[in-house]
This record gives structure tokens, sequence and C-alpha cells, in this order.
């Protein structure tokens, strides 16, 4: 039998369904994988051993006939933002962590841990975030940062950065992230996996952080499409008992025909979700930060994009040139809207005097903010929304870069400044803009995107390490099956997959 680390999602969710593994035994497999690499990772903050083998016990103790998850015995983790019954909840940021570095345990689960939970997954612990989940790097006050298993003096992007370097790094199977502004598809872009957005509105929601704007979605990071559609058929189920919190009930939770893993089988079989016909995909590395900053695409990032127009075409579509602009307000209106969280977010002088200085900028910025200033921008970006829908509405698909550079080193963002001074902040997020100037402007008009990789290349010349870049995939209104079924696609004509991880 292949070893358990090395079973895709779907080969080790069959396995546990048909008895040919134990929920102890894999358990056990992942914690001591975890135990061996994840000092160099960073990638766990917090691992629940005991508590994940309890679980484990109990779903191999259930009788001959019981009822089973579709997640039975899969071991999972969730970023250090969700609430997981008798774990502690940092929000990676000392202000939570408190001046001797303690955090609140938890007493119940939230809305995504109880999902997973009753799928029959086994949650493994906690993993890395930014602070309160807001940068597209995985790096805070409170641990030691996540990084690239291809390249550990690099991040793992964020903020589901802890999850993607353990998949990336075979400590879990697949994994659950947020993302409200590229949180899933950065850091899976970073760690070479397949990275998916939903629509707004497909997963029912429950975020960490206050998303009156509704930009926060969570989406599968996995090595293959069939994983990610694996787990995005979970995260569609609603939690079990009675909606709380912000969570979001309004999700169409089924693919077009069935489960999302039949729709890629289904591809595979060359059952398309679009037909015989091929695609209409636009190509465009314009961004919406244009108006405000140069946005420069490197060499290697229009290698990636040049490689999966290549691989596209190969595949049977037609690609050509998208032609898009964006509004020129877009930047200080998505600024204006994404920092208001910090404003709401319940710290008093004591705790925000902890923060990191990006986000105590953030903070002071959002509590100056007028009720008219934010409703201005929040008009803005609906009308940007309108505009993105038709402009995108041409094609059936529209290709960019997944990430403007190779992975940034750590410290990158804030170079030249401590991480908790906020004169850095502006250089920080200047940076992060435009390292990722493609993923926010998806979140903001709620259409479904996914990242892939599509070549290897060295980061830093000839000697330097190998390292994953990709692409970026943007559908039409809930279109997650078609782009698992692109995905799907680009696999079997041999898009590279993960490389083993240091």
């Amino acid at each position: 039998m292949t070893p358990i680390g090395d079973l895709s999602a779907v080969q080790l969710r069959d396995a546990l369904a048909h008895g040919d593994l134990g929920a102890v035994e894999t358990a056990e497999h992942f914690l001591a994988r975890i135990e061996e690499r994840n000092p160099a990772l960073g990638a766990f903050v917090h691992v629940a051993a005991e508590l994940a083998l309890d679980r484990a016990r109990a779903l191999d103790a259930l009788p001959a006939g019981a009822a089973r998850g579709p997640l039975h015995g899969v071991p999972l983790a969730v970023k250090d933002l969700h609430d997981v019954a008798g774990m502690p909840t940092t929000y990676g940021s000392a202000a939570v962590t408190g001046r001797r570095g303690g955090a609140p345990v938890a007493e119940a689960d939230d809305d995504l841990a109880a999902v997973l939970s009753a799928s029959g997954a086994v949650c493994l612990g906690k993993t890395q975030v930014p602070e309160f989940g807001l940068n597209c790097y995985s790096e805070n006050l409170v641990a030691p940062p996540a990084r690239n298993p291809h390249d550990l003096s690099t991040g793992a992007g964020g903020s589901s950065g802890g999850q993607a370097a353990a998949v990336a790094a075979g400590l879990l199977p697949v994994a659950p992230g947020s993302d409200g502004g590229g949180s899933v598809r950065i850091p899976a872009a970073v760690c070479g996996l397949v990275g998916l957005k939903p629509n707004r509105g497909r997963v029912p929601t429950a975020d960490a952080q206050s998303d009156a704007a509704q930009l926060v979605v969570n989406g599968p990071l996995a090595r293959t499409a069939e994983d990610a559609a694996l787990l995005l058929d979970v995260l569609c189920s609603p939690a079990p008992g009675p909606a709380h919190g912000n969570v979001v009930q309004r999700a169409v939770r089924a693919a077009p025909q069935g489960s999302f893993l039949d729709a890629v089988r289904a591809a595979r079989r060359g059952d398309l979700p679009w037909g015989d016909r091929p695609l209409r995909i636009g190509v465009s590395t314009a961004s919406p930060f244009d108006a405000v900053q140069d946005i420069e695409v490197s060499r290697e990032a229009r290698a990636a994009l040049d490689a999966g127009v290549a691989r596209l075409r190969a595949a049977g579509h037609e690609v050509g040139e998208a032609g898009l602009s964006y509004d020129p307000e877009y930047p200080g209106a998505f600024f204006d809207v994404w920092t208001t969280s910090m404003g709401t977010a319940p710290l008093d002088d004591d705790q925000a005097e902890r923060l990191t200085g990006l986000a105590g900028a953030f903070r002071a910025r959002a509590l100056r903010r007028s009720a008219v200033e934010l409703a201005r921008a929040a008009s803005v970006l609906r009308r940007v929304e309108q505009d993105v829908v038709r402009a995108y509405g041409v094609w059936d698909l529209v290709l960019t870069p997944a990430l403007a550079m190779t992975p940034r080193p750590l410290g990158w963002y804030w170079e030249g400044y401590d991480l908790a001074d906020p004169a850095g902040a502006d250089q920080d997020y200047r940076r992060q803009c435009g390292y990722t100037p493609w993923t926010s402007v998806v979140n903001v008009v709620g259409l479904p995107a996914v990242t892939v990789p599509t070549l290897w290349t060295r980061a830093a010349g000839d000697d330097g390490p190998v390292v994953p870049m990709g692409v970026q995939l943007v559908g039409r209104p809930s279109a997650e099956a078609q782009l698992l079924a692109v995905v799907a696609q680009l696999e079997d004509q041999g898009l590279p997959g993960p490389r083993p991880a240091a």
C-alpha cells in the first residue's frame, strides 16, 4: 500500500472509509510528521495531539454500520483565526495573548470547526496567520513565521500561510483557508498548490474578523483538483445547529450537477461543464493598483503566465488579450474598507499598544474614518463590482499571473523597519499590493477564482532554490466546477506538481 503521507486526500479518505486505515493510525502518522518538520517550517502554532487522538479513538470505535462523515478520520487543521473547543485562539496577535504570552482557550467550535467536525475530520491543531488575518504574509509577534517549504528563507504567504506550508510539506493532506483579499490563493501560489476562492455566497462563512463588505469566503488549499473539490463539497455544508455569529447561510451548496468532486471526475472522462466548445479565456496583467503605483511584473511571473497560456491552448481553449482597465478610485476605496475591521476590533489602549506596526496604523486610521467616508468607499467598490463583472463577462475565464514576483524573503515587507513600528506601515502595505496586485478585486466583485502552479523556477540565480510560480483563473458567477475542471485538464496534460518539500 502507498505510504499514508503519500496518499492524496481523496485516496486517504477512501482508505479510511473502507477500513484499510484507522483514524488513530493516520493521526499518529501526521502528528509525527508535524513533530519532525514543523520546527523548521513554523506552520503550526498549536498542536493538539491528545485532543486529536481522543477524537480518532472515538471514530475508530464507531460500530459497524454507523454513519460516517465524508472526511471520516482525515486529519485537518484550522487557521489560528478560528475557535476550536479546547484550543487557544491568538488571532496571530500579541494584543490577544497579553504580556505573559497566554491566549484564551475556546469553549466551543466556531462554524468552520463545527462543519469540519460534522464531516468526521480530526483537527490536529492551529496554524500560523498574520495578525488578525490582515496581511499576505504569515509573520507576527507571537510565534515563528510560516516558511515556504520550497525555500525556507521565504515566507509561505498569507493569511492562510500556515495551512499552505503544512499541505506543501506533507503535514496535512489538504486544508481549509479563508480568503478576503487573496488569503487562499496567495499562499497556494507561493507553496505550489491549488487554491480556490469560491463565489460569494457559495460557502456559509463566519470569519474571525468583521466582514461588513462580504469579502471573506472559506476555500480549499490542496495538491490536486480532486482534493480541492472534496474539501469544497464539505465546506459548502451549513454548520450544524442554529446559525450564529455573522454566518452567511444563503449559499448554493452544491455543484451544478452533483458534487464538485463528481464534476472533476466527469471532466476527466471528457464530460466537461462547458460542453464540447473551447473556452474563451482573456489574458491580462492590468491591475486595479496601476493608478497609484508601478506594478512590476517580474520575468518569472511573465514566464508562468506564458506557460499557463500555452497549456490552456494545448487543452484546446481560445486565449486572447482581454484589454482590461480598472476604476482609479479602487485603491483608496479598498484600503478604507479593508482596514475598517481593525477599527471594530474590541481592544483597549493597553492591547492596542501590542499590535504590529501595520495593524496599529490601520486601527488608528480606521478610528479616524467617518461613517460618510466609509459609505463612499463602499459605494465605489459596488461600482467596481458592476464594471468588472461586465468586463470579465465577455470571456468565459480571465487569466492573470498569480503573483507579481517570486516568493518574498522573510521580513521583506517591513524591510528597514521593526515589525512593531507603525512608521513602516505604508511601505509594508504598498509592497503587499505590488506583490499581489490581482487578487483583492476578485473578492470585491465576488467571483470564484483559482490559482494553480504552471512552472518551477530558481528564485535567486542559477544556485537558488527551485520555487513554484503560477497563474490565477477567474470564473463567471458560480463557476467553481468549471474552474476545477480546467485545473484537472492542466493536471492531465502534465501540469508540474508539488516537488518534495524541505
